[in-house]
Protein backbone atom coordinates (compact mmCIF):
# COMPACT_ATOMS: atom_id res chain seq x y z
CA UNK A 1 0.00 0.00 0.00
CA UNK A 2 1.37 3.40 -1.02
CA UNK A 3 1.88 5.58 2.08
CA UNK A 4 0.25 8.98 2.33
CA UNK A 5 2.72 11.82 1.76
CA UNK A 6 5.23 9.46 0.08
CA UNK A 7 7.99 12.05 -0.40
CA UNK A 8 7.40 14.14 2.72
CA UNK A 9 9.19 14.09 6.04
CA UNK A 10 7.22 14.20 9.26
CA UNK A 11 8.05 17.86 9.94
CA UNK A 12 6.99 18.86 6.42
CA UNK A 13 3.59 17.27 6.91
CA UNK A 14 2.70 18.51 10.38
CA UNK A 15 4.30 21.99 10.32
CA UNK A 16 4.19 24.92 7.89
CA UNK A 17 6.91 25.11 5.28
CA UNK A 18 9.13 28.13 5.82
CA UNK A 19 12.78 28.94 6.30
CA UNK A 20 12.00 30.28 9.78
CA UNK A 21 10.27 27.06 10.85
CA UNK A 22 13.09 24.95 9.41
CA UNK A 23 15.69 27.05 11.21
CA UNK A 24 13.79 26.77 14.49
CA UNK A 25 13.55 22.99 14.09
CA UNK A 26 17.27 22.72 13.39
CA UNK A 27 18.10 24.71 16.52
CA UNK A 28 15.47 22.75 18.45
CA UNK A 29 17.00 19.40 17.53
CA UNK A 30 20.48 20.76 18.29
CA UNK A 31 19.20 21.58 21.78
CA UNK A 32 17.53 18.17 22.11
CA UNK A 33 20.87 16.56 21.19
CA UNK A 34 22.62 18.75 23.76
CA UNK A 35 20.13 17.77 26.47
CA UNK A 36 20.39 14.09 25.59
CA UNK A 37 24.19 14.40 25.81
CA UNK A 38 23.78 15.04 29.54
CA UNK A 39 22.43 11.51 30.02
CA UNK A 40 25.88 10.08 30.69
CA UNK A 41 27.16 6.70 31.75
CA UNK A 42 30.99 6.67 31.77
CA UNK A 43 32.66 3.58 30.31
CA UNK A 44 35.95 2.53 31.93
CA UNK A 45 38.90 2.41 29.55
CA UNK A 46 37.45 4.64 26.83
CA UNK A 47 37.04 8.40 26.33
CA UNK A 48 33.58 7.72 24.85
CA UNK A 49 30.69 7.65 27.36
CA UNK A 50 27.26 6.15 26.84
CA UNK A 51 24.81 9.02 26.24
CA UNK A 52 21.37 9.64 24.82
CA UNK A 53 22.70 11.57 21.83
CA UNK A 54 22.27 8.93 19.15
CA UNK A 55 18.52 8.72 19.82
CA UNK A 56 18.25 12.46 19.17
CA UNK A 57 20.33 12.10 16.00
CA UNK A 58 18.08 9.32 14.64
CA UNK A 59 14.98 11.41 15.27
CA UNK A 60 16.55 14.55 13.81
CA UNK A 61 17.17 12.84 10.49
CA UNK A 62 13.81 11.11 10.33
CA UNK A 63 11.71 14.08 11.38
CA UNK A 64 13.56 16.86 9.55
CA UNK A 65 14.92 15.15 6.45
CA UNK A 66 18.42 15.03 5.06
CA UNK A 67 19.48 18.69 4.86
CA UNK A 68 17.77 20.02 7.97
CA UNK A 69 18.58 16.87 9.94
CA UNK A 70 22.27 17.12 9.13
CA UNK A 71 22.05 20.87 9.66
CA UNK A 72 20.75 20.37 13.19
CA UNK A 73 23.81 18.29 14.03
CA UNK A 74 26.15 20.83 12.46
CA UNK A 75 24.51 23.47 14.67
CA UNK A 76 24.92 21.17 17.69
CA UNK A 77 28.62 20.58 16.94
CA UNK A 78 29.30 24.26 16.19
CA UNK A 79 27.62 25.59 19.34
CA UNK A 80 29.54 23.09 21.45
CA UNK A 81 32.77 23.98 19.64
CA UNK A 82 32.10 27.64 20.39
CA UNK A 83 32.20 26.80 24.09
CA UNK A 84 28.61 26.16 25.08
CA UNK A 85 28.28 23.18 27.46
CA UNK A 86 26.50 21.05 24.86
CA UNK A 87 28.66 17.95 24.87
CA UNK A 88 28.51 15.09 27.36
CA UNK A 89 28.86 16.08 31.01
CA UNK A 90 28.25 19.74 30.07
CA UNK A 91 31.57 20.12 28.26
CA UNK A 92 32.31 22.20 25.21
CA UNK A 93 35.08 24.03 23.38
CA UNK A 94 37.23 23.47 20.33
CA UNK A 95 39.51 20.95 21.97
CA UNK A 96 36.57 18.68 22.80
CA UNK A 97 34.92 19.28 19.43
CA UNK A 98 38.03 18.06 17.62
CA UNK A 99 39.21 15.56 20.22
CA UNK A 100 38.76 11.83 20.66
CA UNK A 101 35.00 11.91 20.05
CA UNK A 102 35.15 14.11 16.93
CA UNK A 103 34.48 11.11 14.72
CA UNK A 104 31.17 10.57 16.47
CA UNK A 105 30.22 14.21 15.90
CA UNK A 106 30.96 13.74 12.20
CA UNK A 107 28.96 10.53 12.37
CA UNK A 108 25.99 12.40 13.83
CA UNK A 109 25.95 14.74 10.84
CA UNK A 110 26.35 11.94 8.29
CA UNK A 111 23.81 9.67 10.01
CA UNK A 112 21.19 12.42 10.21
CA UNK A 113 21.66 13.10 6.50
CA UNK A 114 21.41 9.41 5.53
CA UNK A 115 18.37 8.75 7.73
CA UNK A 116 16.75 11.94 6.45
CA UNK A 117 17.39 10.87 2.86
CA UNK A 118 15.71 7.54 3.56
CA UNK A 119 12.84 9.22 5.42
CA UNK A 120 12.24 11.47 2.42
CA UNK A 121 11.59 8.24 0.51
CA UNK A 122 9.13 6.88 3.06
CA UNK A 123 11.51 4.58 4.91
CA UNK A 124 10.35 5.78 8.34
CA UNK A 125 6.69 4.77 7.90
CA UNK A 126 6.74 1.16 9.12
CA UNK A 127 8.96 -0.71 11.53
CA UNK A 128 10.03 -3.01 8.67
CA UNK A 129 11.62 -0.08 6.84
CA UNK A 130 12.45 2.22 9.76
CA UNK A 131 14.50 -0.37 11.64
CA UNK A 132 17.07 -0.94 8.86
CA UNK A 133 17.19 2.80 8.11
CA UNK A 134 18.03 3.65 11.71
CA UNK A 135 20.42 0.72 11.96
CA UNK A 136 22.26 1.92 8.87
CA UNK A 137 22.48 5.46 10.24
CA UNK A 138 23.81 4.23 13.56
CA UNK A 139 26.40 2.12 11.75
CA UNK A 140 27.70 5.26 10.07
CA UNK A 141 28.20 6.81 13.52
CA UNK A 142 30.18 3.77 14.64
CA UNK A 143 32.34 3.65 11.52
CA UNK A 144 33.40 7.28 11.73
CA UNK A 145 33.70 7.28 15.51
CA UNK A 146 35.82 4.14 15.73
CA UNK A 147 38.01 5.19 12.80
CA UNK A 148 38.76 8.53 14.47
CA UNK A 149 39.58 6.85 17.78
CA UNK A 150 42.07 4.66 15.96
CA UNK A 151 43.93 7.60 14.42
CA UNK A 152 43.59 10.17 17.21
CA UNK A 153 44.13 8.31 20.51
CA UNK A 154 47.70 7.17 21.10
CA UNK A 155 46.72 4.35 23.47
CA UNK A 156 44.48 2.83 20.79
CA UNK A 157 46.77 1.20 18.27
CA UNK A 158 44.74 -1.62 16.74
CA UNK A 159 41.30 -2.03 15.26
CA UNK A 160 40.46 -4.48 18.05
CA UNK A 161 41.28 -1.85 20.65
CA UNK A 162 39.26 0.75 18.76
CA UNK A 163 36.25 -1.55 18.57
CA UNK A 164 36.56 -2.37 22.27
CA UNK A 165 36.71 1.33 23.15
CA UNK A 166 34.25 2.75 20.66
CA UNK A 167 31.78 0.08 19.61
CA UNK A 168 31.24 -2.94 21.86
CA UNK A 169 30.17 -1.08 25.05
CA UNK A 170 27.43 0.74 23.14
CA UNK A 171 25.74 -2.01 21.15
CA UNK A 172 22.99 -2.87 23.63
CA UNK A 173 22.11 0.73 24.46
CA UNK A 174 22.08 1.80 20.84
CA UNK A 175 20.01 -1.25 19.93
CA UNK A 176 17.37 -0.09 22.41
CA UNK A 177 17.46 3.44 20.98
CA UNK A 178 17.17 2.14 17.41
CA UNK A 179 14.20 -0.01 18.34
CA UNK A 180 12.53 2.87 20.19
CA UNK A 181 12.94 5.20 17.21
CA UNK A 182 11.69 2.46 14.87
CA UNK A 183 8.51 2.20 16.92
CA UNK A 184 8.07 5.93 17.54
CA UNK A 185 8.17 7.23 13.97
CA UNK A 186 5.73 4.74 12.41
CA UNK A 187 3.37 5.31 15.35
CA UNK A 188 3.54 9.07 14.85
CA UNK A 189 2.86 8.66 11.13
CA UNK A 190 -0.17 6.48 11.84
CA UNK A 191 -1.54 9.09 14.20
CA UNK A 192 -1.11 11.85 11.58
CA UNK A 193 -2.72 9.77 8.83
CA UNK A 194 -5.62 8.80 11.12
CA UNK A 195 -6.16 12.41 12.19
CA UNK A 196 -6.12 13.70 8.61
CA UNK A 197 -8.20 10.89 7.12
Amino acid sequence: MQPAYPTQTFARVVLPRSAVVTGMLMVGFALITAISAQIVLPVPGTPVPITGQTFAVLLAGAVLGSKAGAGSQIVYWALGAAGLPFYSSATGGWETATGATAGYFAGFIAAAWIIGYLAERGQDRTIDTALPAFLFGNTIIYVLGVAWLLVSVESIGTIDQALTAGFLPFVIGDGIKILAASLLLPTAWKMVETFRA
